[in-house]
Formats: C-alpha cells, sequence, structure tokens
C-alpha cells in the first residue's frame, strides 16, 4: 500500500509587523502541496517527516501533531482527508528549522543525504521555494508547512 503526502503552506502576515499574537498574526493558508510537489518519494517522506523511516534518516519534524493554531483553510482540508481516524504522520515545520536544517546529514548507510532525496534540487523544490519567498516577506518563523499522510 503506497503513502500519500497532503498538506498545506502557512504563513502569519502581520507577524513580522505586529507580533505573531495580535489577531491580524492568524496563520493564513498559502499554497496546497499538491500544486507544487507531485512526488512519493519514501526517503524524503522518512528524512523530512519520519514517515516510513525503514532509511535510518534523523527526521527533520517528526509527530509534532496537527498545529492547534492551523488556518481555518488546513482545518478544512485536514478534516476532508479523514482527520485523525484516517491520516497519520501528521506534522509542521517552520521555514526557519529549514533553512537551519543539515542537509548534508546521511541515512545511517551513509548513501543518501537529506539533500539528495529532499533539497531544493528534487520535488521538493518548489515547496522549498515558495517558503523561501513568503519567509522573505513575512519572516521565516511565520512561514510553516503542515503535512499529513493517508
Amino acid at each position: 500500500m503506497s503513502t500519500e503526502a497532503s498538506g498545506m503552506i502557512e504563513c502569519r502576515p502581520g507577524a513580522r509587523l505586529w507580533g505573531p499574537e495580535d489577531e491580524d498574526s492568524r496563520w493564513q493558508a498559502a499554497v496546497d502541496l499538491w500544486l507544487l510537489n507531485n512526488g512519493n518519494s519514501y526517503d524524503a517522506f522518512a528524512c523530512l517527516f519520519g514517515v516510513r523511516n525503514s532509511f535510518g534518516f534523523e527526521p527533520l519534524a517528526e509527530g509534532r501533531g496537527f498545529p492547534p493554531d492551523a488556518s481555518e483553510t488546513v482545518r478544512a482540508e485536514f478534516a476532508a482527508c479523514g482527520g485523525p481516524r484516517d491520516v497519520h504522520g501528521t506534522t509542521w515545520i517552520t521555514w526557519a528549522e529549514l533553512a537551519r536544517a543539515d542537509w548534508g546529514m546521511t541515512d545511517r548507510s551513509g548513501s543518501r543525504s537529506r539533500e539528495t532525496v529532499a533539497g531544493d534540487g528534487t520535488h521538493w523544490g518548489p515547496v522549498w521555494s515558495v517558503m523561501r519567498t513568503l519567509g522573505e516577506v513575512h519572516g521565516p518563523e511565520n512561514v510553516r508547512l503542515v503535512v499529513w499522510f493517508h
């Protein structure tokens, strides 16, 4: 049985100006993951999110769950996929965390790095490009990817 990723990039447009707690700084849906990433690479799922991690990667954002402050659009998409009863591996990661990540870190065999399985040159590149751009505008800590698997 295959594993598919769903999710969305969100940002907090007003957070850089007014702070993350301001009412105009709530998370807003930006781009649906399926518009940017049509790949189904298990080694990328493993190194990024710890899903199907038979490769031995140290995941960047494993098992954080669904963010309680997610935008209404992301909540609706998550519910449309069946919510917690029908999905697994739900997590999220900010652009700030991705920008600080050690992309040279390898799996336990030393044969694959994060960069080679999920870096800019892979099908994840468009996702990182959008997050990078939004991070430049709104601040890297105010951009995140919320993702779940089914």
